[in-house]
């Protein structure tokens, strides 16, 4: 009975076009009228001024951009929360009820956490009480976001982009440099006039500087992969290609080249990004000398324990700065992902190591790096991109944020 009844009524909305013009205005309707409703109904409740709500944007766990912050905020006797939104998962239904449910998390929060681009937050109107804080999820200013890939294949048009934000109401922006203050602002269309940018640090850095993480992270290495005992350590950790939802890896590195030349003395550990779910498979030829440890071991170990760095256009070698080794850019590819995303900075400028686009060039360095390794080329760029970064960056977030008087 029911059923016919709903196919009954849904026959009669699709004849008057209601079904048609709701499937084409559909993100229009949840952004300007639902969410905004959902959330002034929550935001009745008054303000519990030690709630912080921490949302995952992207993942359905915590992530380390915020695990320093959310244990000092509980040492402070904060009452935390998380809430994962997982805009990457399919399904638009179950997106927007997520969205809903947030509504009602977040409506009598004192204190948000952001590590990523939010259209949802962008679109409600923030109780004034309530502090709005980008963390952001990568140190430096590398590949273009935001505005910045507005006229680039893998970002919205501007217009798309100015329409639905996902960087208004915030506060402050957290980063790990006064020299990248610019390029926060560009991408998120922020005036400079306002200071939402700020060059306090990034959270999750802080533990480069604890000697007792750096033994631990050799330890947890070595019980996923014993072969690394005794050898030193090339991490390849390349960016995804593609868009976000079919992240691709590459698969360019010549593995065999490396073992024929390097396997007595070099292991090589292999971390993707963790938005490809589709991970290359390595040969059991392999199995003493490489392993893909994606799923298995967290950037911040490999960071710590290896002696050299491949990557190509991630961030994270931002972060490897810290240890002033040798880096690798093995950007194959480079003119192809311009088109893609573009940088902040010249690419070939910017890289405080051989930019190389074959197999033989990463080989080659490797066989002088011990000889040629020059650290000042290391150290400028950290010194550029990471000066805020000196193991106090969470206390420095927090005091910013618990003292802002709203």
């Amino acid at each position: 009975m029911h059923s016919k009844l709903y196919s009954a009524v849904y026959k009669f909305f699709y004849r008057l076009g209601v079904v048609k013009w709701l499937k084409k205005n559909i993100k229009w309707l949840t952004f300007t009228k639902i969410y905004p409703f959902y959330y002034n109904r929550a935001r009745r409740k008054p303000v519990n001024p030690k709630k912080a709500v921490f949302i995952e944007v992207r993942h359905d766990y915590l992530t380390d951009n915020f695990k320093l912050l959310y244990d000092a905020m509980e040492k402070k006797g904060y009452e935390n929360e998380v809430y994962y939104l997982q805009n990457i998962l399919p399904g638009q239904k179950a997106y927007i009820k997520r969205c809903i449910q947030m509504m009602d998390v977040i409506g009598d929060a004192k204190y948000i956490f952001l590590n990523d681009a939010c259209d949802v937050i962008s679109h409600v109107k923030i109780r004034k009480e309530t502090v709005v804080t980008q963390v952001w999820h990568a140190c430096g200013a590398f590949k273009k976001f935001g505005m910045g890939v507005a006229d680039k294949i893998f970002g919205a048009s501007g217009k798309e982009q100015l329409k639905y934000s996902g960087y208004k109401n915030l506060d402050y922006v957290t980063v790990s440099s006064p020299e990248i203050v610019w390029a926060y602002e560009e991408a998120m269309n922020l005036k400079p006039e306002d200071h939402i940018v700020r060059p306090v640090g990034v959270s999750r850095t802080d533990i480069f500087f604890d000697e007792g993480f750096k033994k631990r992270a050799y330890d947890r290495v070595k019980e996923v992969f014993p072969a690394c005992e005794g050898k030193k350590i090339i991490l390849y950790a390349p960016t995804f290609r593609g868009r976000v939802a079919k992240a691709k890896a590459p698969n360019k590195l010549d593995l065999g080249a490396l073992k024929e030349n390097f396997g007595d003395e070099y292991v090589v550990l292999i971390k993707h990004h963790p938005f490809v779910k589709n991970l290359p498979q390595i040969d059991e030829y392999y199995d003493n000398f490489a392993k893909d440890v994606t799923r298995e071991l967290d950037i911040e170990d490999l960071l710590c324990v290896s002696d050299i760095c491949i990557s190509d256009y991630s961030s994270l070698v931002f972060e490897y700065s810290l240890y002033e080794r040798p880096m690798i850019f093995f950007a194959y590819d480079l003119e192809n992902y311009f088109d893609w995303r573009g940088f902040f900075y010249d690419y070939d400028e910017l890289t405080p190591g051989p930019v190389v686009k074959t197999n033989k060039e990463i080989i080659d360095y490797i066989y002088q790096v011990k000889d040629h390794f020059d650290p000042s080329e290391v150290r400028a760029f950290r010194d550029k991109f990471m000066s805020s970064c000196d193991g106090h960056a969470t206390e420095k977030i927090l005091d910013l944020v618990l003292s802002t008087k709203k």
